[in-house]
């Protein structure tokens, strides 16, 4: 973990690491809501990691550690990458607003990229981490009934 850590730090140490570039492009234009504010293509040669360039610094952060969650664990998006690489010109945000509604991982995908999202920038200082404190306050929360729990092995989205 770069120290002090950036993103653009750990993006550089993965990329020496798996020896394939691994190039950050910031989208001039904000993203647009309801729409994924980052995407992971992968092709042939090289990695791109697109974020919204125009959210916060903690934010962008975020965004692109959520993205680097979906490379490391070898996540593939429902489209072909490298078609969708020669369709896509990366440096017109039209174009790439037109693509990122299309960007879909399967949920489980989605919640292992935030988890490793989640657990860089607790080890980086970035968010506090849980503790017991909090761990004995949502125990409490549940005994008291304020906190409805979901039987083992339930969807998140189960009601």
């Amino acid at each position: 973990m770069p120290d002090p850590f950036s993103a653009q730090d750990l993006c550089e140490r993965l990329a020496a690491e798996r020896d394939r570039p691994l190039r950050l492009l910031a989208l001039p234009t904000p993203t647009v809501p309801g729409t994924p504010s980052g995407m992971l293509l992968s092709v042939e040669t090289q990695d791109f990691i697109l974020y919204d360039g125009q959210t916060s610094p903690l934010h962008q952060e975020h965004i692109i550690v959520h993205e680097i969650g979906h490379l490391v664990c070898n996540h593939r998006s429902a489209l072909d990458d490298t078609r969708l690489h020669r369709h896509l010109d990366i440096t017109d945000p039209q174009s790439v607003r037109r693509v990122l509604p299309r960007i879909r991982y399967g949920d489980e995908q989605e919640q292992e990229a935030e988890m490793i999202a989640t657990l860089i920038l607790e080890a980086a200082g970035r968010v506090p981490a849980p503790t017991l404190l909090s761990g004995m306050l949502g125990g409490l929360e549940s005994a008291m009934g304020l906190r409805v729990g979901r039987p083992a092995g339930a969807s998140c989205s189960s009601g």
